[in-house]
């Protein structure tokens, strides 16, 4: 039995339904979402669901609690645990960018308005300030949990680093995108030890999800 660690929140139904189209499961993912249970087992299937914190998933693979693992590609860079990508899935799909309040005069990070230190809230420190300093840009990095578009407004922050699919919420508080840093996409992953002890069960899987997600693909072109 393959043990998948799997995010709780909106990934959860899209990943459990294109296990559905793989064929690798009958489970129903909406009634997976509204389950208080944090352990799945489809024993028919053999899979074993742990539905684990988005943050948290690539810490069970690391540390071998599960084989597998579904997480964003903005949880892998920022978390940088030691796990091996398999398979973009091409779900969860959205993209990290920097907002500015929608009145300020920057118009891009390499506007010579800019502030210095530019001071910007994120979610994301480590891919923040990686960016940013790739981008020749002095910067403080404000680290935040809630909602980042908050800081802006009361003066905290200059701008934000943070995810977003379609840019109602940034325009709703009165951001504006400055720049895109990234495209976020569910990835699936594997601890590196057990995928070689159980090569043959997880490249099966792989094999059957890239199938689903290339029918996807071909349906959506």
């Amino acid at each position: 039995m393959l043990t998948i660690a799997v995010p709780k929140g909106r990934v959860l139904t899209a990943a459990v339904e294109l296990f559905r189209e793989a064929g690798l499961t009958a489970l129903p993912g909406e009634e997976l979402e509204e389950s208080r249970r944090l352990v799945i087992e489809d024993e028919e299937a053999g899979l074993r669901l742990l539905l684990a914190k988005p943050w948290d998933v690539p810490t069970y693979v690391e540390y071998g609690a599960a084989d597998l693992g579904l997480a964003g590609k903005d949880v892998l860079l920022e978390r940088g645990k030691a796990v091996a990508e398999l398979l973009d899935l091409g779900i969860g799909r959205c993209r990290m960018i920097c907002a500015v309040p929608a009145d300020s005069n920057i118009t891009n990070l390499a506007d010579a308005r800019l502030l210095f230190p530019f001071r910007v809230a994120t979610k994301y420190p480590q891919i923040a300030a990686t960016f940013l300093e790739r981008q020749g840009i002095a910067a403080e990095i404000i680290n935040l949990h809630g909602s980042v578009e908050l800081a802006p407004l009361v003066g905290l922050a200059d701008g934000i680093i943070d995810l977003t699919e379609t840019g109602r919420t940034l325009q709703e508080n009165g951001l504006r995108i400055v720049a895109d840093i990234l495209s976020v996409t569910t990835r699936l992953v594997a601890n590196a030890v057990l995928h070689k002890v159980k090569q043959d069960e997880i490249d099966q899987l792989v094999n059957r999800l890239e199938k689903a997600v290339a029918a996807r693909v071909a349906t959506q072109s």
